[in-house]
């Protein structure tokens, strides 16, 4: 009885084990770089990971429901490049709420669409998603077709300020958290997992299936959306092509994170949790002077990981049995 209820408390706390990990990383970069936890590099390290820590939570809920988005990374582009075109340094503070609300529906609508195909049209959730990925990139680069634009420094120094010492970035990322525990718990969240684990039993038991995978999507745009505006702030402009290399990150994030590529299991604190992993592994990569293309290689071997892991371990088990 007692090894059943620490399975199940490990199967319902799949970040421990990212937990564990950000842990022997982090001791790693305490003893190459000094003062890592000082608040000047606290809140500068924050600044730069907050971005996909947001993405990856749009990406997680989309692989907990059995789905994948290849399609992020272009979205946060798209909504980057019109954060910077509808927000110019004379906008005022209705401006700016109007832009972002807006901004928010681009990344929802997006989410709509990708959603739409792979609930409702029955098309392979990868292909759809790679597929769309070009559309938005497409976009982006139409309406931005070179890095450029300026936001108001208002926006940029809030993005940086530590208010009672705490960076805004790390009060938002605790917020979106809360949003999610919430969340799980209620019964979109069961229906969420049910999905994800067991597609077929869960709509021979009247779920919603369809709607919830439409609901993933858009949910993941709008997280999206979030992400696209948080590196306009950071950085103060925006680029057609800032998103590339998220949509990998997002992936690789998720599945530190404790997060099955098949679907049914994990959670955005864990994916959250494995953004910071991988910004702390490229830190080491810098302090270490190790070649950056190594960083390819990891979260490579890190997918390949996640999708042979199960297999591998069914294979032992019936040896042993």
């Amino acid at each position: 009885m007692r090894s059943l209820q620490v399975r199940r408390f490990f199967a319902r706390n799949t970040y421990l084990f990212a937990l564990l990990l950000l842990g022997i990383v982090l001791a790693i970069n305490t003893a190459l770089q000094q003062n890592p936890f000082e608040l000047r590099v606290l809140n500068g390290n924050l600044r730069v990971f907050f971005p996909l820590m947001v993405l990856v939570g749009g990406q997680a809920i989309v692989v907990i429901g059995g789905g994948i988005d290849l399609s992020v990374g272009a979205m946060v582009s798209l909504c980057n490049v019109i954060t910077v075109t509808w927000i110019t340094p004379e906008s005022q503070p209705n401006d700016i709420a109007l832009a972002i609300l807006l901004i928010c529906c681009v990344g929802l609508a997006a989410g709509f669409v990708n959603g739409l195909a792979v609930a409702y049209l029955r098309l392979q959730p990868i292909v759809t998603t790679y597929a769309t990925s070009f559309a938005f990139a497409g976009l982006a680069l139409l309406i931005l077709p070179r890095p450029g634009g300026e936001l108001p420094r208002d926006m940029t120094r809030f993005y940086r300020s530590t208010p009672g010492n705490i960076p805004v970035t790390l009060l938002f990322a605790g917020l979106i958290v809360i949003v999610w525990l919430i969340l799980r718990s209620t019964r979109y969240g069961q229906y969420l997992f049910a999905t994800g684990s067991k597609a077929d039993s869960a709509y021979a038991t009247g779920l919603p299936v369809n709607l919830i995978r439409l609901s993933t999507y858009v949910l993941s745009g709008l997280f999206a959306a979030l992400a696209g505006i948080s590196i306009a702030m950071n950085t103060g402009s925006g680029s057609p092509r800032i998103g590339d290399a998220m949509t990998l990150d997002s992936i690789v994030a998720v599945v530190l994170g404790g997060t099955r590529l098949s679907g049914g299991r994990g959670g955005i604190l864990g994916a959250m949790i494995g953004v910071i992993i991988l910004g702390s592994i490229r830190n080491l990569i810098s302090l270490a002077d190790v070649p950056t293309w190594s960083q390819t290689l990891v979260n490579a071997l890190i997918i390949i990981a996640a999708l042979a892991g199960p297999g591998l371990l069914r294979l032992v088990r019936r040896r042993s049995a």
